[in-house]
């Protein structure tokens, strides 16, 4: 198959159809082998009920409903679990991200040898209460990942099928496909300008909240991707400097204690600031110790993935 397009949804029951006809209309020119997965993330409304309707016209049209709302990221990565075609491409179910774009996204990964492609929404038609939180949200992702695009978190993408298939998104982790993906050894990772319609129909998810769930994400995120199979670098590292730092202090306290006369230790803050170092530095290396030796006992700490292999037999598993 050419093409699976994953679209997560949530209470869009006014948009699903006429977001599937544009699609059929745009891939069936362009000559694709497809499907069409729309993820249905727990809606209140009738969107399920389209979806099986479409289903029962369109064999191409696949569905997935969820019990209940578990978010885009939960979405999105069940699509990615059930996608069969050889490029995978995400947009939003709103009617905002345009059809028109795949089959140049698909030319991109297909032609030009990009593992994923993210959309650059360069001219927005959103209020300044999601425009900004998402600039400076963008700016901050690129200075912490080191990643040069301007729009991380465009609902329309496409990637190789590779991509989607050895990587693992949860909480709000779709904001941070690329960095995944790059973390995961797929490097070639390009940018696309896509045109951006406004909302035709119901109102936005977003809120303020997700803006800072993001930023928590990114923490966690940046943190997990260096030291996530090696905690001891982190906690180890600055537990024993914080540790150090407070047995010099420490010294020095015992030394003018017994050298210095009159000297009274315990009525320095010094003294309390070298024992609150110690007592941290002390138990971050603890919890480093720890954190290393559940890392050693996970069932994937040796599960790395590999591009390709000659001279094993096609069977051989290692």
């Amino acid at each position: 198959m050419d093409l699976s397009v994953i679209i997560p949804l949530f209470n869009e029951e006014e948009s699903v159809a006429e977001l599937h006809d544009w699609i059929v209309r745009v891939v069936s020119h362009a000559g694709y082998s497809y499907e069409i997965i729309f993820v249905d993330d727990g809606s209140k409304d009738q969107s399920w009920a389209v979806i099986e309707r479409l289903a029962s016209s369109n064999p191409c049209v696949k569905g997935i409903r969820f019990r209940r709302n578990y978010g885009k990221a939960a979405a999105l990565n069940s699509g990615f679990q059930a996608s069969q075609g050889k490029v995978v491409i995400t947009m939003d179910a709103d009617l905002q991200d345009s059809p028109d774009e795949i089959p140049e996204l698909y030319d991109m990964i297909t032609r030009q040898g990009y593992d994923l492609v993210s959309g650059w929404k360069k001219k927005r038609y959103d209020p300044i209460s999601k425009t900004l939180p998402t600039k400076i949200y963008n700016w901050a992702t690129r200075r912490a990942t080191r990643i040069r695009l301007h729009d991380f978190n465009c609902g329309l993408k496409a990637y190789r099928s590779e991509v989607v298939k050895s990587i693992e998104i949860y909480g709000e982790m779709h904001r941070y496909i690329p960095v995944i993906a790059k973390w995961a050894g797929f490097t070639q990772i390009g940018e696309k300008v896509v045109k951006h319609f406004p909302r035709k129909h119901g109102k936005s998810k977003y809120g303020w909240s997700r803006f800072v769930a993001g930023f928590l994400d990114l923490i966690s995120i940046s943190f997990i991707g260096r030291f996530g199979k090696k905690p001891m670098h982190f906690f180890g590292f600055l537990g024993s400097l914080l540790f150090f730092a407070g047995f010099i202090i420490a010294a020095y306290l015992a030394y003018a204690k017994f050298f210095l006369a009159g000297y009274k230790m315990t009525e320095r803050p010094l003294f309390y600031f070298g024992l609150l170092s110690m007592v941290l530095g002390t138990q971050l290396f603890t919890a480093g110790f720890l954190g290393e030796m559940i890392s050693r006992s996970a069932h994937d700490r040796n599960h790395y993935l590999i591009a390709e292999k000659r001279g094993f037999d096609t069977n051989q598993q290692f």
